[in-house]
């Protein structure tokens, strides 16, 4: 039978689009499900403010009435202007293991892509730094995070053999949580708060974190700059994001490194009870049930926890300021029980992230890659 390609033109067929992902790894021991409700919101025009930076455009392949794959294209037009390029994204894909399948879908985003002047197709990538991205490559029998995507080891072999290549990758880690502070880390963090008139910034309440909330993600924009395909948030996504998730952090594991003299916020981290565990129980669904598994999975003594986010100012990157961080958090996951730390996806080639984990035994178990293709001239 034929594969039909169609473009998602309404809810009814976004809400298929969605599910695919849930559907297609029901029975995998490794995959994490996201929300439904949450990744429905990102790809509407309507709520998600990315749309007004960004072209889009959504594809589901079917074989007779059956779905049998997905595909996002996406043009971030403000990184293509930073980096001074002519790219299109793809993203939030998914497919059965069939080449007429995977052929079809990645046919209709070149053509799309190609239709607006693009001369590279990249990915997996999201409208921002904030989405999944980065296809697995190694690490396909460990569970995966909230925070990253979770694929088959036939998805990689696929896009080889369509001719694409190695264009970025980013490495995982588990951190362990070392007995103590390394003697290191406290001697660079006394001098560094004395240095540069920095202190530490814990809160009791959500209410005391609102007036931080902007700051902190003035802070990303900055330290995020150099890394691949970047693109500063807009304020309208500033505000998007900081409307979702402050409301689900734990007051505990967040930490700021503030600048005395005028409260600017030089270093944040933020880090998460891994919720893997909860969003496989919740299976794609907040109601009825689901938010009771991630409720209890945000209030307890986690055996994992997720770095979610993390930066420093790039003025002070490297002076230390990272010492200031691990300095505070360290005591609170020995306190909670915590054996190790999930760093999520960091950039092969930057050294200085990868460089703080030296003073901690860690394990490299993960490998994600976005894969790219010249589609014009």
């Amino acid at each position: 039978m034929d594969i039909v390609v169609k473009e998602v033109s309404n809810k009814k067929e976004l809400k298929k689009f969605v599910k695919f992902n849930i559907d297609l790894y029901k029975d995998n021991p490794y995959h994490v499900p996201g929300l439904i409700e949450e990744e429905m919101q990102t790809l509407d025009p309507k709520k998600n403010p990315a749309f007004e930076v960004c072209d889009a455009v959504l594809f589901l392949a079917y074989r007779g009435d059956e779905v049998v794959g997905r595909i996002a294209g996406i043009i971030n037009r403000p990184s293509n202007e930073v980096w001074g390029q002519k790219n299109a994204r793809f993203g939030f894909v998914d497919f059965i293991d069939d080449e007429k399948v995977v052929n079809a879908l990645f046919a209709a985003v070149e053509s799309w892509a190609k239709g607006h002047g693009m001369e590279v197709l990249h990915g997996p990538l999201g409208f921002t730094d904030l989405d999944h991205e980065g296809m697995l490559v190694e690490g396909f029998d460990q569970l995966g995070t909230m925070a990253t995507i979770y694929n088959y080891p036939y998805y990689p072999q696929h896009m080889e053999r369509m001719g694409y290549g190695k264009d970025q990758d980013w490495h995982e880690f588990k951190i362990y949580i070392p007995e103590g502070i390394p003697e290191k880390h406290l001697r660079v963090g006394e001098i560094v708060k004395k240095k540069y008139g920095l202190k530490v910034l814990k809160f009791k309440s959500r209410k005391e974190v609102w007036p931080y909330a902007q700051r902190i993600f003035e802070t990303l924009n900055a330290s995020f700059a150099p890394l691949y395909g970047f693109a500063p948030l807009t304020q309208k996504q500033i505000d998007y994001y900081v409307n979702q998730y402050i409301p689900m952090i734990r007051l505990d594991l967040v930490t700021l490194i503030i600048r005395e003299e005028d409260d600017t916020v030089v270093g944040f981290g933020i880090s998460l009870p891994n919720l893997s565990n909860g969003l496989k129980k919740a299976k794609g669904h907040l109601f009825p049930f689901g938010f009771i598994h991630l409720l209890k999975a945000l209030k307890s003594r986690p055996k994992v926890v997720d770095l979610y986010l993390m930066g420093v100012l790039p003025e002070y990157q490297n002076k230390g300021v990272n010492a200031l961080l691990f300095n505070d958090l360290i005591p609170v996951y020995r306190d909670l029980g915590v054996e190790y730390a999930e760093s999520n996806p960091e950039l092969e080639m930057n050294s200085a992230v990868q460089a703080q984990w030296d003073y901690f035994k860690r394990e490299h178990h993960k490998t994600r890659r976005a894969f790219s293709k010249r589609i014009g001239n």
